[in-house]
């Protein structure tokens, strides 16, 4: 399972998520224990706070956009742990699950021996959209490019078993389809809140392009020590890594892994150049005139169209810059007759 996380760039219309890390979070559990195994014991999803934390140290405060998978009582613990512990602050939006069960306030602590109360009564939030439906209040937003009616209510309760963090839950009801969006941030507005978590649908964008155009998925990097897998393995049985004893083949199975990993590092660094030209260009140029478009794109010009532009005045660019690095080598790498060393070139 790879994580990856970016960055949001551009103009709102406009966004793009230039990414800045994508590594194998999960599947590599039982190589911890090989020497010179640098594996995370953590699980993935203290792994995505831990790099995004990472990034705001060196970009500053940050919101960190997540799906609904990673609104977890680990997840929210390393988030208050580094946001004390370090110098910057972040906080999360992401989505909860339609069975997503919070807690009231507790009332003021009734006389007698005990501790108090940590938690009041316990609030199904599915159940909010009918009981609830008379607070919702109508507005328009632009979402995805365009405006749209939603219906919302916005409501500060405590989440987490033996946690209890105070989260604010924003209820949202758009074409027929209901969702509930939570912030650990009770200062955001319940529309910034909303739309905020709209732009996630960037970062879906930018695996798409990953893959689809820059090839970061086509790697076939493997190797004969690799266990097989089976589809039809149970639960108490031993993982296939777990089966690797030999060393030489444990170190070969470690050197596979991080050639994928360095692969997809690459891969991230040319769909990062791909975006920032497209952003720094971005009204400079119209798509139609690099190439043929049936549904010209607003805005920024899409990395596909960036490529193409590229792929064919690539060299034409490098020399009207000879000073450049690259420049400077591709001409040490050709002969007199103006062709490329085969071994060196390729």
């Amino acid at each position: 399972m790879f994580g990856g996380l970016g960055i949001l760039a551009g103009s709102v219309r406009s966004w793009a998520c230039i990414p800045l890390s994508i590594r194998l979070h999960d599947g590599l559990q039982a190589a911890r224990e090989w020497k010179d195994a640098a594996v995370s014991s953590s699980s993935h999803v203290i792994q995505m706070v831990e790099d995004a934390y990472q990034a705001a140290l060196t970009f500053g405060d940050c919101l960190l956009l997540l799906d609904r998978y990673f609104l977890t009582v680990p997840a929210l613990e390393k988030l208050k742990t580094l946001n004390s512990s370090g110098t910057a602050h972040m906080e999360i939006i992401t989505k909860a699950k339609k069975s997503c069960t919070a807690y009231e306030k507790p009332g003021p602590r009734k006389p007698g021996r005990g501790r108090p109360p940590k938690k009041g009564a316990a609030v199904r939030l599915k159940e909010l959209f009918t009981s609830q439906k008379e607070q919702f209040q109508d507005a328009e937003i632009e979402l995805y490019g365009k405006k749209e009616s939603i219906r919302y209510y916005c409501i500060d309760l405590l989440w987490g078993q033996k946690l209890y963090q105070e989260l604010r839950f924003v209820l949202v009801e758009m074409d027929g389809i209901q969702s509930i969006l939570v912030s650990t941030s009770l200062a955001l507005e319940p529309l910034s809140v909303i739309r905020l978590y709209s732009y996630r649908f960037r970062i879906e964008c930018t695996f798409r392009e990953l893959k689809q155009q820059v090839g970061a998925f086509c790697y076939h990097f493997w190797s004969k020590h690799m266990p097989k897998l089976s589809y039809y393995q149970k639960k108490e049985e031993p993982s296939p890594l777990e089966r690797v004893e030999n060393e030489k083949s444990r170190r070969k199975v470690l050197e596979t892994v991080r050639a994928i990993e360095m692969h997809m590092a690459l891969s991230c660094i040319a769909m990062g150049i791909l975006q920032s030209v497209s952003i720094r260009f971005a009204g400079e140029f119209h798509p139609g005139q690099i190439r043929y478009q049936r549904t010209p794109s607003r805005g920024r010009m899409s990395e596909a169209a960036v490529m193409h532009y590229l792929r064919k005045h690539f060299f034409r660019l490098l020399g009207k810059q000879p000073e450049l690095c690259i420049t400077q080598i591709i001409q040490e790498q050709q002969d007199e007759s103006g062709t490329y060393w085969g071994s060196r070139a390729s």
